[in-house]
C-alpha cells in the first residue's frame, strides 16, 4: 500500500474528500495510490497540496 493511501485512510478521508481538500484531482490521487504515476516524480506543488490537506510532511508521502 502506498504511503499516500496509508495516511489518507488513517485520516479517514475518501479519495474524493482528499481531492476536495487538496485541489488535486481524484484521478491523480488514484494514479499515485496505484503506482501508475510515481509520486516521487510529481511536481512539488502537488505533493505540497496533498501534504497540507493530510496534515503531514511532504517527505512522508514519498516512496523509498
Amino acid at each position: 500500500m502506498s504511503n499516500l493511501k496509508n495516511i489518507r485512510t488513517q485520516r479517514g478521508y475518501s479519495q474524493s474528500k482528499l481531492a476536495e481538500l487538496s485541489g488535486v484531482s481524484v484521478r491523480m490521487i488514484q494514479f499515485y495510490e496505484q503506482g501508475a504515476n510515481d509520486i516521487n516524480t510529481a511536481q512539488a506543488i502537488t505533493v505540497h497540496k496533498l501534504a497540507q490537506a493530510l496534515e503531514c510532511y511532504m517527505e512522508e508521502l514519498l516512496e523509498v
